[in-house]
């Protein structure tokens, strides 16, 4: 008898969503989905404004990440000006971008992840959060809170608010970064390094009780795609997409941000408000197209990360790859990411020292000058497109955004599959099984908010559903 089992909602991720394990006649898995079941409506609601009200209306999509919308939104309307921003401005953006990224990262990995990894898979649902963390590792939360709140302070000292900050606008950002400012950051940053290092010994030392999870969380062939810089260096805010093949093969070394198109298509299901993109020349029919993007993605596909540091990592993080390929598994995400904070204050130890960044000259004027403006930059979560259509008074007529989330939502998908393979077993909706499905989604790190955009919430219900419709199973989880 086919049945169906059924997560609602996935817990510890950003926004909610659903999953469902769908069984054969056997009672083995036959399929996996992953259903997102908010409601998108910013690209509807974002019609008839003018563009210049682009950067602070699409930061509020997400208050995790409004940042990175906030700086894609800005590069689409530079694009419409046709302007090159001043130096200032663009070493501004890059600082607040990689304060960006310290944040996201260190509350994904501590905060979101760390009941996993340090309670345990199967350790008490009721003390396997952020609570049972504190109580049990308080050094280790205590952590990192204050790394996250690092990248907060740099949001703040430069865009006035840590959420949301009204400052990067079409030609630049409003305001430079003050000395008092920059003392500060660098009084903080050796503090904000010692966590990082502490953080990756703790991943390190984790790996061996992890191996079966290592070998089961997403760890399949794809393709993968982010930015890179023109000599092929990792890459956060600007650069030339990248498209790698599951051998390692660079097969597109790299495209001009504005022909996205020709390598990026959008499909559709109707189970879920989030679309699948996928690799255009290979196809979407039966995975073919499939990549994957974020810290994991930009690991592989770049040839170095250009500060000493994060290089450092970098060659022992490719030791995990096999025979010289790419790193496949996602589990890999959370190392990934440690890395990419590594990066991310490297650079900031550098932009501090930049005299540029004091400079008042942060913004060029122009008014319309082209009907189409793309901008494409790296999200901590992984490639992030902004494109506008606007009429010749600079009122939007179109937008379309392709965040992250989407981008991984085929790896998301196979993710669940692949694990629900190994750890399901028969109509046993163990609690150790419901973790490992939703941690598979949490390596993604996604953001549901960003990629449909709602309100709401609901506890955790599973139910198992014969062929007939009828319940033969079911828990509740608060």
């Amino acid at each position: 008898m086919a049945k169906t089992i059924v997560i609602d909602p996935v817990t510890r991720i950003e926004g909610h969503g659903k999953i469902s394990i769908h069984l054969d006649q056997d009672g083995k898995v036959a399929d996996a989905r992953f259903h997102v079941t908010e409601f998108r409506g910013f690209e509807r609601f974002c019609e008839g404004r003018t563009f210049p009200e682009m950067p602070g209306i699409t930061m509020r999509i997400c208050g995790i990440c409004p940042v990175s919308h906030m700086l894609a939104s800005a590069k689409a309307c530079d694009a419409i000006v046709g302007v090159s921003i001043p130096p200032a401005a663009e070493k501004l953006r890059r600082l607040i971008n990689h304060a960006q990224y310290v944040q996201s990262h260190a509350l994904s990995f501590f905060h979101l992840s760390g009941p996993d990894l340090l309670l345990g898979m199967e350790s008490d649902p009721a003390a396997r959060n952020v609570v049972g963390l504190i109580q049990q590792h308080p050094e280790i939360a205590r952590s990192g809170i204050r790394l996250r709140q690092f990248g907060q302070e740099i949001i703040r000292m430069l865009g006035s608010k840590s959420v949301h900050p009204p400052w990067a606008v079409p030609g630049g950002v409003r305001e430079p970064l003050n000395a008092e400012n920059l003392n500060e950051i660098s009084r903080k940053l050796p503090e904000a390094f010692e966590i990082t290092e502490i953080a990756l010994d703790l991943l390190k030392d984790r790996y061996e009780k992890f191996k079966p999870e290592t070998e089961r969380y997403g760890d399949f062939p794809s393709l993968y795609i982010g930015l890179v810089t023109p000599d092929g260096g990792l890459e956060h805010y600007d650069g030339l997409l990248r498209v790698m093949d599951a051998e390692g093969r660079i097969i597109e070394p790299g495209l001009h941000t504005d022909r996205y198109k020709e390598i990026i298509a959008e499909a559709v299901e109707t189970w879920s408000y989030l679309k699948f993109p996928y690799y255009k020349p290979a196809g979407y029919e039966n995975g073919a197209g499939l990549y994957r993007v974020g810290p994991l993605a930009r690991l592989n596909i770049c040839d170095f990360a250009g500060t000493p540091r994060a290089d450092r990592e970098l060659r022992q993080f490719r030791r995990l790859g096999v025979g010289g390929r790419p790193v496949t598994s996602s589990f890999h995400y959370h190392y990934a990411r440690l890395i990419e904070i590594l990066f991310a204050l490297e650079r900031i130890q550098e932009l501090i020292q930049d005299p540029d960044v004091t400079s008042d000259h942060v913004r060029s004027h122009a008014g319309v000058n082209r009907p189409v403006g793309i901008g494409i930059m790296e999200a901590p979560r992984g490639t992030l497109i902004h494109e506008y259509n606007v009429d010749e008074n600079g009122i939007i007529k179109k937008v379309n955004l392709l965040v992250a989330t989407g981008n991984n939502n085929q790896a998301m998908n196979k993710t669940v599959r692949q694990i629900a393979e190994a750890y399901l077993s028969g109509n046993d909706i163990s609690e150790g099984l419901l973790n490992r499905v939703e941690h598979g989604i949490r390596l993604y790190d996604p953001c549901l908010s960003c990629s449909t955009h709602a309100v709401g919430q609901m506890p955790l219900h599973v139910q198992i559903v014969d062929s007939n419709g009828e319940v033969v199973a079911e828990r509740f989880r608060d």
